[in-house]
């Protein structure tokens, strides 16, 4: 399976799941491509380093999804947004 393949398969088996969860384990996007895991590496590293799936760790797990998805997106965004107000910069600490 080449990499634009395996990518349109991802993007299409995880858009599917997105209304149950936002982040994948490793394994879960290997049976979606119906490889092995060593196989479908290399795939799944390309697609994090082109920005299709983030990574995102709690330190003992390693998740995989989509970019922009899940509440962590949703946070992010939220923290931007409350970061920037009227050319202020707000919520840091000055040391």
């Amino acid at each position: 399976m080449d990499y634009a393949e395996a990518k349109v398969k991802i993007v299409e088996g995880l858009t599917k799941k997105l209304k149950t969860k936002s982040k994948f384990y490793f394994n879960d996007l290997a049976d979606i491509l119906e490889m092995k895991p060593r196989e479908a590496k290399k795939l799944i590293n390309e697609m994090v380093a082109d920005g299709t799936l983030e990574y995102w760790s709690s330190g003992s797990t390693s998740m995989y999804g989509l970019k922009g998805t899940g509440k962590q997106a949703a946070a992010e965004h939220e923290d931007q947004s409350r970061t920037i107000h009227g050319g202020f910069l707000f919520g840091l600490s000055r040391r």
